[in-house]
């Protein structure tokens, strides 16, 4: 028996846990409240996904194909007739993607073992592709198409709804009013609804909550959400039911329907911690009446109630994510070819942490900086954020690291690439970044080194026109350098691409293309995707239309709220660019058809450029700044060197030498300096090194101290600085951050 039961309903990700109820069951951890947590999602997925659940699903649609031949079509009857080969294989297949079972792979790729349905006749479009694939990879790939396959005999058969990382969507997507939730909620339970909740009973039976907390991350979770709610209500009358997450968050903050609460008792806005341990305390103690940004009904009304003193808690005070209860060995990690990025959103379990609350820039005008999730930046320190990968990497035996940011503060990523360096901890992260200045060469080196794989960051619209209207507050340039600066050093970059900005031109959009067909060609970025504008209520282009040339489209608001339809002054149908933005993307990803003409990607008259086809490598060919701060720190990631002493002698004068030789983890390099500058050199790279001290306070010098340490023995700094031995260093370790 447990006070609280969190869940998150069908369905977000296959390969990880959304992290909201791991987040909150950490923060109930410090208040010793006790919580047991759920992925219906993945619980329900496994379920249908096997053996007996392949059995029940071609049984039930061989009723309907009787009752109703013309449902029927070529596709669906080579899947049904296959049905027998389907679950044969459908047990073994699930454990090769769980990572049980890895020697499955030479099977799956060997051919005529896994049935194949329309989904396979992309191969024949990709197979160029798999030579960047190791086996397994590939055996995934494959896995994936078969499990889609599978997926689309349901969602044409069984139950219209489904998809493998979201359910009833179109039910969330800004219904302005209830009804329609409403309606398909008093209809008869879907497929997925009897599996969902029969699941949901039997952990209800054994858990006895007093609260049940669901998550709503997206809109896709919202129907069943509802449907958990109205069971639990039906069957368990006692138990209190509140939502939360990041739906109710943007979505229903203007909520009026009183009917949402026949299926609910709260919900819950922005932090989730306070708010729930408020709730909780209600439900143990019916004479409180506190709460803190919680709707709820009373007197038949629905009002929303903030009326603690309490103040919510700082992210130092929130504890660890707790992953415990969840089925972190069955996960499915499938892989899609045709965006590296989106692989490792779907491929791999990823411990998922933060480090800082908010956005430190908050003034993109595209973006909800109204909100606190946005408005409210407060960083993680450092060390306490490389406590918790620590705490994690105990707990769930995985050392991948997603931060899930909106934008990760530079300082603080070189700070916490620092400390895992210091404490010599072998992970991998990734994370979300603005293309800004700050990441510098040495700073990318430096991520890389502790671990950073690929960060992501928006380009948006790749015109300094709209860059300065969205307030991004960077320029094509500046994207081009970094993004290079991120390469070289072996990150993966992703770009999020924009179209369709409020008074963008046609121009501006195949000038945009033009710009990612560089950036792709010289391959500083890796991967992209083309989003079309969405006009969001808590933006500034929502709350301040008029200043953007855009005329919304205004509903009654009773329910959901937050895209919002409007009119452009600009007049141009935006829509018609998009599948030629994305094939041409498509293909600028895998390295082919930059020598493409822009106007074969569409099948109508678009302008000629106006961007040189050398614009981005003038970017990069920009002389280098050599300005260093004084306040700049000096890190060495290297390790120590070898020293063998010599003579050297010129017309007739003889000194000493000391060549050091330096072992690289991929290649060997030495340098010679003057006997008495070697061992200050020497003396100084253990000082600032991160590898000869593990879990200390190692003394990390700055530009300034360096230089004056160097002057008390010698003259000439920027001569040594600038020498061919310390440029040897700098591109081997030697760090100016």
């Amino acid at each position: 028996m447990k006070d609280i039961l969190l869940i998150t309903p069908p369905f977000t990700q296959l390969n990880t846990p959304y992290p909201a109820t791991a987040y909150i069951k950490g923060f109930l951890n410090t208040k010793d409240i006790s919580a047991i947590q759920m992925d219906l999602g993945i619980e329900v997925i496994l379920e249908l996904f096997s053996n007996k659940g392949l059995k029940e699903i071609f049984s039930v649609s061989n009723l309907k194909f009787q009752v109703n031949p013309n449902l029927i079509n070529p596709n669906l009857e080579r899947i049904y007739s296959l049905k027998n080969d389907y679950i044969k294989t459908i047990d073994a297949v699930i454990a090769f993607l769980q990572g049980k079972k890895p020697s499955m792979a030479r099977q799956i790729c060997s051919g005529n073992f896994l049935p194949e349905a329309s989904r396979f006749s992309q191969l024949d479009d990709m197979e160029w592709a798999f030579g960047s694939m190791g086996m397994q990879d590939k055996a995934k790939h494959l896995a994936t198409l078969y499990l889609e396959d599978l997926s689309d005999f349901i969602k044409e058969v069984i139950d219209e709804n489904f998809g493998f990382s979201r359910y009833a969507e179109r039910l969330g997507r800004s219904a302005n009013s209830f009804n329609e939730m409403y309606d398909a909620l008093n209809s008869e339970l879907t497929y997925i609804d009897l599996i969902s909740l029969k699941i949901l009973e039997e952990k209800l039976k054994v858990v006895q909550p007093k609260l049940v907390l669901i998550s709503v991350p997206f809109p896709g979770n919202l129907y069943s959400a509802f449907r958990c709610g109205q069971f639990i209500k039906k069957i368990f009358p006692d138990v209190k039911v509140s939502m939360g997450g990041g739906f109710p968050n943007t979505e229903l903050r203007e909520l009026k329907d009183k009917r949402v609460f026949e299926f609910l008792d709260f919900i819950t806005l922005d932090d989730g911690e306070l708010p729930v341990e408020l709730i909780n305390n209600a439900v143990l103690n019916p004479n409180s009446n506190e709460y803190k940004r919680t709707f709820l009904l009373e007197n038949n009304q629905v009002v929303y109630v903030n009326n603690t003193t309490k103040h919510d808690y700082k992210q130092s005070q929130v504890g660890t994510p707790d992953y415990s209860d969840l089925l972190l060995d069955k996960y499915i990690s499938v892989i899609e070819i045709a965006n590296p990025m989106h692989s490792l959103w779907s491929d791999g379990r990823w411990n998922k942490l933060t480090m800082a609350h908010g956005c430190y820039w908050g003034k993109c005008t595209f973006c909800d900086i109204s909100l606190d999730y946005i408005k409210l930046y407060e960083p993680v320190a450092a060390k306490l954020l490389v406590d918790r990968m620590e705490e994690l990497i105990a707990q769930t035996g995985e050392n991948g690291f997603h931060f899930v940011d909106e934008a990760a503060p530079p300082a603080l990523m070189r700070e916490v690439a620092l400390e895992i360096l210091k404490r010599q901890l072998v992970v991998s992260w990734w994370t979300n970044i603005r293309f800004e200045k700050s990441f510098t060469a040495d700073l990318c080196v430096l991520l890389k080194a502790s671990g950073c794989i690929a960060v992501s960051g928006g380009l948006e619209v790749a015109s300094d026109r709209l860059l300065k209207l969205i307030k991004k507050g960077v320029t094509v340039e500046q994207v081009a350098l970094v993004t290079k600066n991120l390469t070289e050093s072996g990150i993966m970059v992703h770009a999020y691409l924009m179209y369709g900005y409020p008074t963008q031109t046609i121009q501006e959009t195949v000038d945009s293309l033009e710009m990612v067909r560089q950036l792709f060609q010289l391959g500083i970025l890796q991967s992209g995707f083309w989003h079309q504008f969405a006009m969001t209520a808590h933006s500034p282009v929502g709350m301040f239309p008029d200043e953007f040339g855009v005329t919304p489209v205004h509903n009654e608001i009773t329910f959901a709220n937050n895209d919002i339809a409007f009119i452009d002054k600009t007049g141009i149908d935006h829509d018609k660019f998009s599948f030629g933005l994305k094939k041409s993307l498509f293909n600028f990803m895998h390295g082919i058809c930059f020598d493409y003409p822009l106007q074969d990607w569409f099948d109508f008259k678009i302008p000629n450029t106006k961007i040189s086809n050398d614009y981005i490598i003038t970017c990069l060919e920009k002389e280098p700044e050599f300005n260093i701060k004084p306040s700049a720190k000096i890190v060495w990631i290297g390790g120590m060197p070898l020293g063998q002493s010599y003579t050297k002698s010129k017309k007739g004068n003889s000194w000493q030498m000391i060549k050091l030789i330096f072992h690289d983890k991929t290649e060997t390099f030495e340098i010679s300096l003057d006997e008495d500058k070697a061992q200050w050199l020497i003396k100084i790279l253990k000082m600032i090194s991160l590898l000869e001290i593990k879990n200390a306070d190692i003394s990390i010098q700055t530009f300034a101290q360096l230089k004056s340490d160097f002057e008390n023995s010698f003259e000439d700094f920027e001569l040594f600085w600038y020498s061919k031995p310390i440029s040897t260093l700098r591109e081997f370790g030697l760090l100016v951050l």
